[in-house]
């Protein structure tokens, strides 16, 4: 979760708020609500680990498999109880809970994407075979190199029999939720938390901030498109300074931090001299505060790259 402490403020507010109306509604959202502590806890311990092959089972990946079983319990309590419910409630809580879906399920592509985020094609022998016999038709002496094979015994058409090409060992995290490639629902989930933020809450609410940071996190690190991370984090902020709604003390603090990591996914790989802002640095609407430019960015309060995003 790109903005655990955002998303928790809102869940508990909405928890208590709902309490009266749909006490039900209320227990799953303080469920939801502790489950996302949890994962806060085990994501930030999880990114001070070293990376590991996640197919071997070793004693460091009982915090992997456990940040794995707190997701999909997450998951299973948004999909099925919360969102049937949230229908006819207000806004905001209706755009947090199709958010915190699609946060769920950013955990499953980060963690138990088959194949890995980070691997787009894993080699297997019957590739390599096939690439070692058409390097050797291409050269001028394929015809020798071939007939010396048969001479020294060599395998004849391919591989042997019975060495067939095996496929690429799934994580051991299997017996929690099948390895399956989750980016396509993980990439439609957020487009459609982000489509109902944009049409229900205004450019410099929080949570419409949060549903924009995680989605540009998720497009960077998952999707490998710095491009796209950027423009929605440019766009992002220039909702905000078109914002013409007010804000209390408690949002514009949320706001402006969640605005400072949205300037910092927005400058990636564009060196160290910070890009300019669209719409200036100040909003003149009357009982508004100024946002703050995302230029100034203290580095100790920024993510960095990565799995840092995503905590």
């Amino acid at each position: 979760m790109a903005s655990p402490g955002v998303d928790q403020k809102f869940l508990g507010r909405f928890a208590k708020r709902v309490n009266d109306d749909n006490p039900y509604l209320s227990s799953m959202l303080f469920k939801i609500l502790g489950l996302s502590v949890l994962l806060a806890e085990k994501l930030a311990r999880a990114r001070k680990h070293r990376k590991l092959d996640t197919t071997r089972d070793t004693k460091s990946l009982r915090l992997y498999h456990h940040i794995i079983w707190l997701a999909r319990e997450g998951g299973l309590i948004m999909e099925q109880y919360v969102l049937p419910m949230v229908g006819n409630c207000q806004d905001d809580l209706k755009v947090l809970a199709f958010k915190l879906r699609a946060s769920f399920y950013h955990i499953f592509v980060l963690f138990h994407n088959y194949p890995p985020v980070t691997q787009t094609t894993i080699p297997t022998l019957a590739r390599g075979a096939q690439a070692e016999a058409s390097r050797s038709s291409l050269t001028p002496d394929g015809a020798a190199s071939t007939a010396g094979t048969l001479m020294n015994g060599g395998p004849v058409g391919g591989l042997p029999p019975g060495l067939a090409s095996t496929a690429a060992p799934k994580p051991t995290s299997s017996f929690l939720l099948p390895a399956v490639n989750y980016v396509p629902i993980a990439s439609a989930y957020f487009e459609e938390a982000a489509r109902m933020a944009e049409q229900l809450l205004p450019g410099s609410h929080p949570i419409r901030l949060s549903v924009k940071l995680e989605q540009a996190a998720f497009t960077h690190d998952c999707l490998k498109d710095l491009e796209g991370s950027r423009r929605l984090a440019k766009h992002a902020i220039a909702d905000v300074y078109n914002a013409q709604e007010g804000m209390d003390d408690d949002a514009f603090e949320d706001a402006a931090e969640l605005v400072r990591v949205l300037g910092r996914i927005m400058r990636r790989g564009r060196g160290s001299t910070p890009g300019s802002t669209p719409g200036g640095g100040s909003s003149s609407t009357p009982g508004s505060r100024a946002t703050p430019n995302p230029g100034s960015v203290p580095s100790q309060a920024v993510p960095l790259s990565g799995m840092s995003n995503f905590i």
